[in-house]
């Protein structure tokens, strides 16, 4: 396995991570563990959750699968996404932070939460109340690095001035969705981090299956987040299959997997620290650990920056945004 600082922090994560929001929906219980060992198993030690996945399963089924052995993870989690209906159900405001972080270390039964990630901007509440909030959060020892999620690149660079303006502790990492088929990032929010020093995570790297080829006829495949989830159909347009077909056929003629191919493609991106991977069997981690070892020469790359150029300046593949 492969480690690589988390954007210019100390703290090294694998570079291929367990994303879990399939644990205790998609994915039934002992299912759940066994991928989760698996990827422990296999070197992953970037583990990331949030307090919404399958309602509060996720949290909890990672939570029992950690026993004896949470000093071998750095275990994230996100808040920030409605809880509940009514008066601080959702957003980064202090009095919701505080509530929130206290249930996911009951569910995750630990005492602190390696990178606590606020899931989308909240334009509700001042974010000198959010980050000062979250540096209670650290001096407390509950939480040990920050981390946004879905924040536009001026959203975070106005959090890093006022962290820096404030003394107070600093995000050190972004998620946003980012793969070959939702290029957006490198607009703006890529030479952002890395003139800042923030490392990026992307999720969905494999446009929820898209980069794998499994909808190339345009249909769902039994089981597939298509069927599950009906609106992701929306998302499958004429070019996004043409991108699936093109990195399948590349695959191919590297005798590799489509899926192996899009990680390896996007752990070359600047900035980028660690890919969140989800998975709902066991095998898919062992068959996307082959992403690790894949090295791909200019011409790949080339090739493959090629085909997806046009998704630099696409329609988000998604976006995750309090309204």
């Amino acid at each position: 396995m492969e480690y690589r600082h988390l954007g210019n922090s100390g703290l090294e994560v694998s570079v291929m991570g367990l994303g879990t929001n399939s644990f205790g929906s998609r994915s039934d219980k002992d299912t759940s563990l066994r991928i989760l060992h698996t990827a422990m198993d296999a070197g992953v030690n970037f583990i990331d959750t949030a307090n919404i996945y399958s309602g509060t399963k996720s949290e909890e089924i990672i939570g029992e699968g950690l026993k004896g052995r949470r000093h071998e993870v750095v275990l994230a989690t996100k808040a920030g996404l409605p809880r509940h209906e009514g008066p601080n159900g959702r957003g980064s405001s202090r009095s919701h932070l505080f509530l929130q972080i206290e249930k996911s270390l009951r569910r995750l039964q630990t005492d602190y939460i390696d990178l606590y990630q606020i899931h989308s901007f909240d334009p509700h509440t001042p974010l000198e109340e959010t980050l000062r909030a979250l540096d209670d959060l650290v001096r407390s020892g509950k939480v040990r690095y920050i981390g946004a999620s879905n924040y536009a690149a001026w959203e975070l660079m106005k959090a890093l001035a006022i962290s820096d303006r404030l003394g107070l502790a600093r995000y050190i990492s972004i998620q946003p969705s980012y793969s070959m088929a939702d290029r957006g990032p490198e607009r703006e929010l890529t030479p952002m981090c890395s003139s800042e020093g923030i490392g990026i995570i992307p999720y969905f790297p494999l446009a929820g299956g898209i980069l794998t080829g499994k909808y190339q006829d345009g249909k769902a495949p039994k089981g597939s987040r298509g069927e599950t989830n009906p609106n992701f159909m929306e998302r499958l347009d004429e070019q996004r299959l043409q991108l699936g077909a093109k990195v399948t056929e590349t695959a191919a003629e590297l005798s590799t997997t489509a899926s192996a191919l899009s990680l390896a493609w996007l752990y070359t991106r600047p900035a980028v620290s660690t890919v969140i991977v989800g998975a709902s069997r066991p095998n898919q981690v062992e068959d996307n650990l082959k992403s690790v070892s894949l090295s791909l020469d200019n011409a790949v790359l080339e090739n493959l920056n090629e085909a997806s150029a046009s998704f630099v300046y696409g329609v988000p593949f998604a976006e995750f945004r309090l309204p």
